[in-house]
């Protein structure tokens, strides 16, 4: 029976533990994994322009023994010239397994639901899976524990703190979330969260929320597709940028995280997200070996 990754929300506290051991043993002897997904072949199909994603797929695939092959917005756009489900039933013919990268989260659910293969969701406006679990296995790997752990996340209540909130919950980190009114996470995204147990606080007020923080976190305040209200987030927003005054609340030394691309100057500064605390490369590293684990769990089957 196949399965897909649609949102961190449908995986198990052992899905995700899974996940993290046989990402650290991917890490730790690349060499061993080179055939494993040997005849395999991954279809990536993107509506949003991609760096990190794109490429984490592409060369972990390689890495993995398999192939790949990138279908760009103008060659299938679905919903236009095709529906989902028709590229979803078309492409599960020819490959074995897809990763789409989209603008409605319906879309992931669609494809989901009509391909034969898995189906992985490379980001959509609801969330942002393959990113929050690098995340986490980033703070794994730094503090050699997630438990006990506090990340304060500042700024937008998007797609990857969507992530980041079910991430979380699912692996007992503590998740400080500071947000503009208006602008938190979803409260049926923070309900479903606290069903499966996580601690996990929401607030308007930065500085509270990075108060004793181990790692702290931010991301843009317009994502793709909302570049439209990107002036006004400014204004909005700005009391939320990461600097280094915001960061003499946190912990001496707390780490600082950022999914990238990052807009220097507006949500973090300069300073800040090339300081000797920045892990922010660490962690985009990372997807390509938590992608590489979640390649091996959905297509080696």
């Amino acid at each position: 029976m196949k399965k897909d990754l649609v949102s961190i929300k449908d995986l198990s506290n052992k899905d995700v533990a899974d996940i993290f051991e046989l990402t650290a043993k991917l890490k730790k002897n690349k060499a061993k994994f080179t055939k494993v997904l040997s005849g395999k072949t991954l279809a990536l199909v993107f509506q949003k322009p991609s760096n990190r994603t794109r490429v984490s797929f592409e060369v972990g695939m390689y890495q993995l023994g398999g192939n790949s092959f990138y279908l760009a917005p103008h060659e299938v756009s679905i919903g236009v010239r095709e529906s989902v489900q028709d590229v979803a039933k078309t492409l599960s013919r020819y490959v074995d397994g897809i990763v789409l990268r989209t603008f409605e989260h319906k879309n992931i659910l669609e494809m989901a639901d009509a391909s034969r293969v898995p189906v992985i969701n490379g980001l959509s406006d609801f969330s942002h899976p393959c990113q929050g679990l690098a995340d986490v296995y980033t703070i794994k790997e730094k503090f050699k524990k997630i438990k006990g752990v506090t990340l304060a996340y500042v700024g937008d209540g998007n797609n990857v703190c969507t992530s980041l909130v079910f991430a979380a919950a699912r692996t007992g980190l503590h998740l400080n979330i500071a947000s503009p009114c208006g602008y938190e996470p979803k409260k049926e995204v923070l309900d479903q969260a606290k069903k499966v147990g996580g601690s996990i606080r929401v607030t308007s007020d930065a500085a509270l929320a990075v108060k004793g923080a181990d790692v702290v976190y931010t991301d843009v305040w317009a994502s793709m597709g909302k570049e439209d209200q990107a002036q006004e987030r400014k204004k909005i927003f700005k009391p939320y940028q990461l600097n280094s005054s915001l960061l003499r609340s946190a912990k001496k030394g707390c780490l600082v995280m950022h999914c990238l691309p990052a807009h220097r100057g507006q949500e973090i500064t300069d300073e800040v997200i090339d300081g000797k605390n920045s892990i922010v490369f660490d962690q985009a590293e990372n997807r390509m070996h938590v992608q590489k684990a979640i390649l091996i769990k959905l297509l080696n089957r």
